[in-house]
């Protein structure tokens, strides 16, 4: 399923969504006209390297770490943050985006922009510290926004759960349309998430690169747990009956 557009307006222009989004569009398209060795080795450099990152348990792991991927934890727990702006490919930053651009209006206008800025950044080192912790030796770069965007999946599910969502569907051979409500899809997608994630035990992410499953776990439990925090309980019950 394949989210096209929310039914939900907002009160005001969401800046700090274009910002996020424009700044990741930019980082990815200078990163590609640079051309593959230039975009190996960013990955390397900005990217999360869980074994360069687990400081606290280094040293069990020292022996499977290459000598290039160490580095000062003055230098790689910065990573946390610039990885977040950092994609694999077009369908990675393409997804991405969409759910950000779709999902996070609707967040912001309810935080307030500065809220939301921590609530997104928040959620994004939460995900980062859900997969260095998944598999701590792991050398493999995790880069991408997904993390810190699960966690606004999360408030959206518990704040517009109604909202319908034009959704584009895969029938057979064929793609249609429906107006799918806001749970459905977002629950759809945790749900993949939890289940690869446990399948996936302590790897957390398929060997040879993939999908950082810990990191939307990580991401998509702390939105849950920030949203509570950020939200009173009778604030939440006064959006869920206006999303009715």
């Amino acid at each position: 399923m394949i989210p096209l557009k929310d039914y939900r307006p907002t009160r005001s222009f969401p800046i700090v969504t274009v910002m996020l989004i424009a700044l990741n569009v930019a980082m990815f398209i200078q990163d590609r006209l640079t051309g593959h060795y230039r975009t190996v080795r960013v990955m390397t450099d900005y990217g999360v390297v869980r074994a360069r990152t687990y400081v606290g348990g280094l040293s069990s792991h020292l022996a499977l770490v290459p000598k290039q991927l160490m580095a000062h934890p003055l230098q790689t727990w910065p990573t946390i943050f610039t990885s977040m702006f950092l994609h694999g490919g077009w369908l990675h930053i393409g997804s991405n985006m969409l759910f950000f651009w779709i999902f996070g209006d609707n967040i912001e206008d309810t935080l307030g922009r500065f809220r939301f800025l921590v609530f997104y950044f928040l959620c994004g080192i939460a995900a980062a510290l859900a997969q260095v912790l998944s598999n701590p030796a792991s050398t493999i770069p995790m880069v991408g926004a997904s993390g810190a965007i699960a966690g606004v999946l999360a408030a959206y599910l518990l704040l517009f759960p109604r909202t319908k969502v034009l959704t584009l569907v895969p029938i057979f051979f064929f793609f249609t349309t429906f107006e799918l409500p806001a749970y459905l899809i977002i629950g759809y997608w945790a749900v993949i998430q939890y289940l690869n994630a446990w399948l996936l035990g302590g790897g957390g992410m398929l060997q040879g690169g993939g999908v950082a499953y810990f990191a939307h776990v990580g991401g998509f439990t702390t939105g849950l747990l920030l949203l509570m925090l950020m939200e009173g309980r009778g604030q939440r019950r006064t959006r869920w009956r206006e999303d009715r």
